[in-house]
């Protein structure tokens, strides 16, 4: 596995990447290779991922934190014939991915759902406004609530996953 983020310096990028290291020793049959920056643009994260295909010929997996990066990586694995053998995944945007998903490059990617988010935004704002929400908590509606940590910040939904069986549909959206 390989990761192609977008800049050294992403503090979010980096943070992501850290916790997948985290959690690698959980599945001692993948080994993260290198970590490699597209610095968000997308000629040369494409550049980045043709290097790691050639530079790792064993290579079966390419994760893109980047919504530039993951879009690169799969034109990458297309361009050098590489469906079926190296895969692609990380967040990118539906109507940016729906190529890759539907040639094979990428099986499933995901990103936040701005539906779920507009939703858990406005319920969100009505907690604050009325009072109710607490330095602990806050109600999301149906999506339930949101634990605040001691700065006051929480994570408003998990990300959702996309893939050929809902591309068409979240393409059209955004």
């Amino acid at each position: 596995m390989a990761i192609l983020s977008a800049t050294p310096t992403s503090t979010n990028q980096n943070i992501w990447i850290e916790e997948m290291k985290k959690v690698l020793p959980k599945y001692p049959s993948v080994n993260l290779v290198t970590v490699a920056y597209g610095d968000d643009l997308s000629d040369k994260s494409y550049r980045e991922a043709v290097g790691l295909l050639k530079s790792y010929p064993d290579l079966k997996v390419i994760v893109s934190p980047s919504s530039v990066g993951i879009v690169a990586a799969a034109q990458a694995v297309k361009d050098q014939g590489k469906i079926g053998k190296v895969y692609v995944t990380g967040l990118g945007l539906p109507s940016e991915m729906a190529g890759a998903v539907k040639s094979g490059a990428t099986k499933s990617f995901a990103i936040w759902n701005p539906i779920d988010l507009g939703y858990a935004a406005t319920y969100l704002a009505d907690d604050l406004v009325k009072g109710t929400a607490t330095k602990t908590e806050a109600n999301m509606g149906k999506l339930g609530k949101v634990k605040l940590d001691a700065d006051g910040s929480g994570a408003m939904a998990e990300p959702f996953v996309y893939d050929a069986s809902n591309i068409d549909k979240f393409s059209k959206i955004f």
